[in-house]
């Protein structure tokens, strides 16, 4: 997928790459010995990184600390309230940007995908190789692979809509996906899920960029302040990864709690939006 011109697209795949490095460091990581692994300059990767990620290499580090987590929770705890329907217009930039989204009915939900035509390929993303799913309404599967694989990933995307067509398409997604992780465009997102899911996936859509929220707060903003669980478990189906923020939910501990692409990838969602918006409010 061509999502920048040739010289940004070799930065995109550089800063991938460095990404990764980070995250799978045990340490924190000189700029010296980061640019050497890219194969440039110290001044040349800290300024490709600066414009690419939003903050420098040690900036962003610092974002991936285990008191992270915690200190999101006390400084951007994002309080859900069902009475006042802020609607996406008050979500974050993230979404005041270019996402829109449809629901499908529960009647069609419940025919699992059955006279559904679903188009699927395989992108880059910031945070490693993505399995992207959508319908002609619009995206309704994003998968990230680096911790299951891609036949784990593509499996447990079909599961989800067993009646359904699969047809491999990229380029009929690729306008979508391009929006989404570009943040140039619209995206639409079709999303396909049992009621209480919804309104659970709904919840999530409210909490801002580079905010968080609790499980507790999910379940009383959908009107089931006892059903932490029931809640947690919505949030682990939720198929539309970082679009629908699940990475957004902790526990109220400030643990992370669970992910389903893995943990690693929760803290690199996390530490690359906090990261971005503080650079935005500077």
């Amino acid at each position: 997928m061509t999502m920048q011109e040739p010289e940004g697209q070799y930065h995109y795949q550089m800063m991938r790459r460095a990404l990764e490095i980070i995250d799978a460091a045990e340490e924190t990581l000189s700029l010296e010995g980061l640019a050497k692994q890219m194969n440039m300059s110290s001044a040349h990767f800290q300024r490709v990184f600066s414009s690419w990620v939003g903050v420098s290499p040690k900036r962003y580090q610092q974002y991936l600390q285990l008191g992270q987590a915690k200190e999101m929770l006390t400084n951007r705890m994002t309080t859900l309230d069902v009475s006042h329907e802020i609607g996406l217009s008050g979500s974050g930039r993230l979404h005041d940007m270019f996402l829109r989204w449809e629901a499908m009915s529960p009647g069609e939900f419940a025919r699992r995908g059955e006279g559904l035509t679903v188009r699927f390929g395989w992108f880059d993303s910031p945070f490693g190789e993505a399995l992207v799913m959508g319908t002609a309404k619009g995206i309704c599967g994003l998968a990230f692979v680096a911790e299951t694989g891609p036949e784990e990933a593509m499996r447990d995307m079909r599961s989800r809509w067993p009646n359904a067509v699969y047809e491999q398409d990229e380029t009929a997604l690729e306008p979508w996906v391009k929006a989404a992780f570009a943040q140039d465009g619209e995206t639409a997102l079709h999303l396909i899920g049992a009621p209480f899911q919804i309104k659970v996936w709904e919840a999530l859509l409210k909490v801002p960029t580079g905010h968080v929220t609790t499980y507790s707060e999910i379940a009383g903003a959908v009107g089931s302040p006892k059903a932490v669980r029931a809640v947690g478990t919505a949030v682990g189906r939720n198929p539309v990864s970082w679009l629908i923020p699940c990475h957004r939910a902790l526990r109220k501990s400030g643990a992370l709690g669970g992910y389903h692409w893995g943990l690693p990838v929760k803290r690199a969602l996390l530490a690359w939006e906090s990261a971005r918006e503080d650079s935005l409010a500077k």
